[in-house]
């Protein structure tokens, strides 16, 4: 293994970050949706233009999985990164649709030493899914854990 690019120290509050051009397929939202959300919005062209969502769409928790694609491509797959200390906050916003090309933008919203792990510090973020007209489509708050490059360094 490398050493890591990005550590805690790496991610300031008030920082703002724009990465990712995920192009959306037909054929991945009914894939996807075949095995974890097998509904009718999500999997069936003609049956999703009679719901309320008005065409095929990708499962809100499709979304998600997009979402954490372009995230480890861009910074975690690079970081030292420790896992997450959960979502606090997750908002589908509005659908995400065949052709769409997805964006990300992550906020750093605040950042903290481990009081009980010197040697991780805890960073809250918050990303937003846009796709390639700006219109917004889902916003995720939540902490991730990452290991410091200077545990017990003062911060």
């Amino acid at each position: 293994m490398t050493e890591p690019k990005y550590y805690w120290e790496d991610f300031v509050p008030g920082e703002v970050v724009k990465f990712g051009a995920y192009a959306v397929t037909k054929e991945e939202i009914i894939t996807f949706a075949s095995e974890y959300d097998p509904q009718p919005m999500h999997i069936d062209e003609e049956a999703a233009k009679k719901t309320f969502i008005g065409g095929l769409c990708a499962s809100g928790w499709h979304s998600c999985a997009m979402a954490m694609r372009m995230m480890c491509d861009h910074y975690l797959l690079q970081s030292a990164g420790m896992g997450a200390a959960g979502v606090d906050d997750s908002k589908w916003r509005a659908p995400v649709r065949p052709g769409e090309i997805l964006s990300m933008q992550r906020e750093c919203l605040e950042r903290r030493v481990s009081k009980s792990r010197p040697e991780m510090g805890l960073t809250k973020f918050r990303h937003t899914m846009t796709n390639q007209h700006g219109e917004v489509k889902m916003i995720i708050e939540g902490s991730m854990m990452f290991g410091r490059r200077h545990p017990g360094a003062e911060v």
